[in-house]
């Protein structure tokens, strides 16, 4: 399996970029992983939120394809612990999918086509997180999770 994390705008603070990459390269020694930014919209002060929405969603769509599990970064979506994620993603590696693609979308969140095309939601807190700091969230438990599941001593209890 693949795992690809799609995401609004680049990053452009430094200590958040090194993060990223730090955490990207540990995770590529399990699993095949993929960074796709999506350039920031031109002009989007000149947009409605409902209309930048719409643009950030054809832009996402066309990341995916139609094989692929879609999930994405929402403050409403389910909530795991380490161990659950672990878990969850081993279930998704065992089932013989090609590919998982999460999402973290713009400053107003989704479209509803994006919502109509995903196949659920995740949530890493109940708390707002900038769409710059959840990036490297995420990928650290990506990367944990990986640790946990060929028991590896990074995660402790």
């Amino acid at each position: 399996m693949q795992i690809k994390l799609v995401v609004l705008g680049k990053t452009d603070h430094r200590a958040i970029q090194e993060l990223i990459a730090d955490y990207s390269t540990r995770l590529g020694h399990y699993i095949r992983f993929e960074l796709e930014v999506i350039p920031d919209l031109k002009q989007s002060k000149s947009l409605s939120e409902t209309l930048q929405k719409e643009k950030e969603g054809e832009l996402i769509l066309k990341k995916v394809l139609p094989s692929d599990e879609v999930l994405l970064l929402d403050e409403r979506g389910k909530t795991f612990s380490s161990l659950e994620f672990a878990d969850f993603l081993q279930k998704k590696m065992n089932s013989g999918l090609k590919q998982l693609v999460l999402v973290i979308g713009g400053p107003y969140g989704f479209s509803e086509s994006v919502y109509q095309r995903a196949n659920g939601k995740i949530s890493l807190s109940k708390m707002t997180l900038s769409h710059q700091m959840i990036r490297p969230f995420l990928i650290e438990q990506m990367y944990r999770a990986m640790t946990i599941l060929r028991n590896e001593p990074y995660h402790h209890e």
